[in-house]
């Protein structure tokens, strides 16, 4: 009877046991699958912040690319913080490969992030600098410019000053005739006739102008007379009868030097026929040259 009821005491203690143990077993399978799906959380959640580091690291570099896009040689003056730029993202992209230190990543990724901003920072000031610069700078173009005008156009006013001055101080001569005569008797006595076969002496008279701008002095009128057929009536061929106007070397009949005073002056001289032949039968032309200039001109017809 007594080994019935040690029996049944052990019995009972046995599956007491047994409950206990399947219990803590029960506990520690659920445990282990909680750790389980824990660290399956935690993995999930290191791999979507490790793709998020990324991404912002990715974004910070394409905005990078924008702002050296966007101010363009600019970029040239701020190569010391883009190299900086350039190597912390190489440095994160290298963290973000072989570490799990997110913090220290993060850190990483402020750090470029404000290095980032002081270089949008130098690029703006320089941009205002230069922009500065250019405006100034366009600026005194446009004074250099006024001033190029305003002296070319000064140059212009100059140059028609002194056109106008110079055509002012030429001289003109006026009044111009010619008159052909006989000369009759030992006193020479000269008596006007328009036959060629009588024309023994060509008088050419002229008013030389009243100019208070002109420069006075000593000066030489050259008197052409050029016959019907065109030849010019003179004394020789050589350079001694010859004088310069407008760049070109002419022949001429007579000449005169007298002193210019400003003033209005009546000049007259005479051509005498060097030869026995009878002058030609037509209209002359004379003109008149001073200062390299023609100056006065007229005809006269010999019948």
């Amino acid at each position: 009877m007594e080994m019935n009821e040690n029996k049944k005491v052990n019995t009972t203690g046995y599956k007491v046991t047994i409950g206990i143990m399947s219990a803590i077993i029960a506990v520690l399978i659920w445990l282990l699958l909680f750790s389980r799906e824990e660290t399956k959380a935690v993995i999930v959640q290191k791999e979507d912040l490790r793709t998020e580091l990324t991404a912002e690291l990715e974004a910070l570099m394409a905005e990078q690319e924008k702002v050296k896009a966007e101010y363009g040689e600019l970029t040239v003056q701020a190569t010391q913080k883009d190299s900086m730029i350039s190597a912390n993202a190489e440095e994160i992209k290298k963290l973000l490969a072989k570490t799990s230190d997110y913090k220290k990543i993060k850190r990483q990724l402020d750090y470029l992030r404000s290095i980032q901003q002081s270089y949008i920072d130098q690029l703006d000031s320089l941009y205002t600098v230069n922009r500065q610069l250019k405006q100034d700078l366009d600026v005194a173009n446009t004074e250099i410019q006024k001033k190029n005008q305003q002296t070319q156009q000064l140059s212009q006013e100059k140059d028609q000053l002194t056109k106008i001055v110079e055509t002012s101080s030429g001289l003109k001569a006026y009044n111009v005739k010619g008159t052909t005569f006989s000369i009759k008797g030992k006193s020479n006595r000269e008596v006007e006739t328009f036959k060629a076969s009588r024309v023994e002496r060509v008088k050419i008279r002229f008013t030389v102008s009243e100019n208070p701008l002109a420069k006075p002095g000593p000066r030489t009128a050259y008197i052409r007379i050029a016959r019907p057929d065109g030849l010019i009536i003179s004394k020789g061929k050589g350079d001694e009868y010859s004088f310069e106007a407008n760049g070109t070397r002419l022949q001429y009949s007579l000449k005169y030097d007298f002193e210019y005073e400003n003033k209005a002056m009546d000049i007259e001289v005479n051509w005498d026929k060097q030869t026995d032949t009878p002058a030609m039968e037509g209209k002359y032309h004379v003109a008149i040259y001073l200062d390299g200039q023609m100056i006065g001109q007229n005809q006269f017809v010999l019948e």
